[in-house]
């Protein structure tokens, strides 16, 4: 894909991660198609049906057992629809972690794309190397744009 439509997924993957009520860390994804067609959409928050007031998302404890990432959230709104993801390229505002690169590679993604100017903590260090290595070894190109 050109420059452009990167930037124009990544920018929108960045809005919808502001639909997350997370207070500390908002993640969007945005999976395309082959033709730069929008499949699928996710953000970080609780799964349907869960409440998710501000008391539960101040309290890691409670939180993190919870959440789902935007991308499990993309890809499990992609499942519920029958829509497939297979040869799709995800746009995350984040690198995904190992939890959801587990999921991209078993969805079919065969590319990830996440902003070049990402700093990443060093308490999610390790887990990126792993995803990435995972990514590498399971042929799913990781491109930063």
């Amino acid at each position: 894909m050109s420059e452009k439509w990167d930037k124009r997924f990544l920018d929108l993957a960045t809005h919808i991660s502001s639909w997350s009520k997370d207070p500390s860390t908002k993640v969007g994804c945005v999976v395309v198609g082959e033709d730069r067609e929008i499949r699928s959409t996710g953000f970080n928050g609780f799964p349907r049906g869960i409440k998710d007031d501000e008391e539960r998302l101040a309290d890691r404890e409670q939180k993190y057992p919870l959440i789902c990432h935007a991308e499990e959230n993309a890809i499990m709104h992609a499942a519920r629809t029958g829509i497939s993801l297979k040869g799709n390229t995800a746009y995350v505002t984040w690198p995904p972690c190992s939890r959801c690169t587990r999921s991209l590679i078993q969805a079919g993604v065969s590319e990830v794309v996440y902003p070049a100017d990402i700093n990443i903590p060093d308490r999610w260090q390790d887990d990126f190397a792993t995803a990435s290595a995972m990514m590498e070894e399971a042929g799913v190109k990781v491109r930063k744009a």
